[in-house]
């Protein structure tokens, strides 16, 4: 079956979908609640599937909606980007921007720095989503994950960010209870606090200083896949952590960690993730860069101060 449908039809059903309004939906296009829910009526027809439980004041959308709605948003991006590649990716960025990072990074500088993107950008709309797994960007049509360490996925582009490098630190109390390591060596003979990543090898810090680059076996009674639990029992006492230095900042500065073997470090970046190329995409072109700019300078930047 052919389906026959307006673009103005998909734009009008995902921003009402979005507001769980067809007045505020009809307020923001400057058309009335009666037109929007006369396009929105026509495009249910030609579906042939109700697209929306409605309610004397606010609408929600069905489950045969969140479907569409779903390939909606891809047709749009897709006619948005045919109209950036033609262009020349010179035009004013609009449209949905869809961005997933982890948890931390995403509340410490990633929200706060896409904030002031939408606001420079008001033809923008943000979309961030916080997960602690790899991200299928095709698959769940997201145009940036932005994450910690390299992009090996070879359908991928990958964008370098920002410096990201893990640092050594423990509590006070278990350096003046266990001695100060003096070299990369001694730390086989220290609880470690290991952080279970994918792809890394569990156990072993590959740390590079001096020159050169060593690993080192490491073992601890402790173990998790979630930093901020790790750095918590650094902080208690438990043994060595090595982490991002921007990671540890606060708790440097206040005395909680100190840093340790001050001229190894784990070399490591921030790095966004995207199925499509700046020159393609205004949206992804303009996040690419300001994050760029805001990770190394802004109010949010990657900071250490310990």
């Amino acid at each position: 079956m052919l389906l026959q449908f307006q673009l103005a039809d998909l734009r009008v059903f995902c921003l009402a979908a979005r507001k769980a309004s067809f007045a505020a939906a009809a307020a923001e296009l400057g058309m009335s609640p009666a037109y929007v829910s006369k396009r929105i009526a026509m495009l249910e027809r030609d579906l042939g599937v109700p697209l929306f439980h409605r309610a004397a004041r606010r609408v929600s959308v069905t489950e045969q909606g969140e479907h569409v709605y779903a390939s909606a948003q891809r047709i749009l991006d897709g006619v948005e980007e045919m109209g950036q590649t033609v262009a020349g990716g010179r035009l004013e960025p609009r449209g949905t921007l869809r961005v997933t990072t982890s948890f931390r990074l995403g509340r410490m500088h990633v929200g706060p720095i896409l904030s002031q993107l939408a606001q420079r950008h008001p033809g923008l709309e943000v979309s961030l989503d916080a997960v602690d797994r790899r991200v299928d960007l095709p698959g769940e049509n997201v145009d940036l994950d932005v994450r910690i360490g390299e992009v090996d996925e070879p359908h991928l582009v990958a964008y370098r960010l920002a410096d990201s490098p893990r640092i050594l630190c423990a509590a006070p109390a278990y350096l003046d209870a266990r001695g100060t390591p003096q070299d990369i060596a001694d730390l086989a003979r220290h609880d470690c606090l290991v952080l279970r990543e994918r792809h890394q090898a569990f156990g072993v810090w590959r740390l590079s200083g001096q020159g050169q680059t060593r690993s080192v076996k490491v073992t601890g009674r402790l173990s998790s896949n979630n930093s901020e639990i790790v750095r918590g029992w650094a902080e208690d006492g438990h043994g060595v952590l090595l982490q991002a230095a921007w990671d540890l900042s606060d708790a440097l500065r206040a005395g909680r960690l100190r840093h340790i073997l001050p001229a190894w470090s784990q070399p490591l970046a921030i790095w966004a993730a995207s199925t499509a190329r700046l020159s393609q995409s205004a949206k992804v072109r303009v996040a690419v860069q300001f994050l760029r700019e805001q990770l190394a300078e802004g109010e949010f930047a990657l900071r250490h101060r310990g």
